[in-house]
């Protein structure tokens, strides 16, 4: 299910904790101590090994965005599971398990021009069949130079909502979070000609902070 959710800049709270986790921390931490309350030992245990797990899940840290206007910017924690050159494009697709963080940032500064969330299943997010099949929402980037990139936040097995902070017609610059996929999941890239890969197959990648391809006239 895709849920936009408008908010005014970045969502933050006063911890580096994104704010839909917020309901299921407070849930988890209530149960755990009614449970330790009542003296159900075991109960608290696991309940408290829960509420580990939902704050790492929902963990939403600060980075540092290379300042590089000619540089495409990981949008998705996780493991590269595709890096390879097509015929008009570059594709490079972010597979992101339980453990890694998920909120999804913009790869470059622009506008966001198009956002089309499509209906799907929730097969394994590591499949190829999932960048067509999965239930998913794809975004285009008209950058600065007037060049669209795009880039898809698709569900995985337990992922079941897409959630989006930006609408199309947004402006948003390289780094800025854009929105989050709860519970596994991957983010397919579509770079466009005039780049060149920085990464490889099994490189792991940061959001907003690993430069995945940059342009080939501006390497260094």
């Amino acid at each position: 299910m895709n849920e936009t959710t408008p908010l005014m800049g970045e969502p933050r709270g006063r911890l580096p904790l994104s704010p839909q986790g917020w309901p299921f921390v407070i849930g988890v931490a209530a149960l755990a101590l009614g449970s330790w309350l009542l003296c159900w030992t075991a109960l608290s245990l696991i309940l408290l090994l829960l509420l580990i797990f939902v704050i790492n899940f929902f963990r939403d840290p600060e980075r540092d965005t290379p300042d590089d206007c000619h540089a495409f910017i990981c949008p998705a924690d996780g493991r590269v599971i595709r890096a390879e050159a097509r015929d008009d494009h570059l594709r490079v697709d972010i597979f992101m398990n339980v453990f890694n963080v998920h909120v999804n940032r913009a790869p470059m500064s622009g506008t966001i021009s198009d956002m089309r969330y499509t209906r799907g299943r929730f097969v394994n997010a590591s499949y190829d069949e999932a960048s067509e099949e999965n239930e998913r929402n794809r975004f285009t980037l008209r950058n600065e130079q007037g060049e669209d990139v795009r880039f898809t936040q698709i569900s995985g097995l337990l992922a079941r909502r897409i959630i989006s902070y930006v609408r199309p017609g947004d402006s948003v610059r390289a780094g800025q979070r854009i929105g989050m996929i709860r519970f596994g999941s991957r983010v397919d890239c579509e770079i466009p000609e005039g780049f060149e890969l920085i990464v490889k197959v099994g490189d792991q990648v940061k959001a907003g902070a690993t430069v995945l391809a940059r342009r080939k006239d501006q390497q260094t």
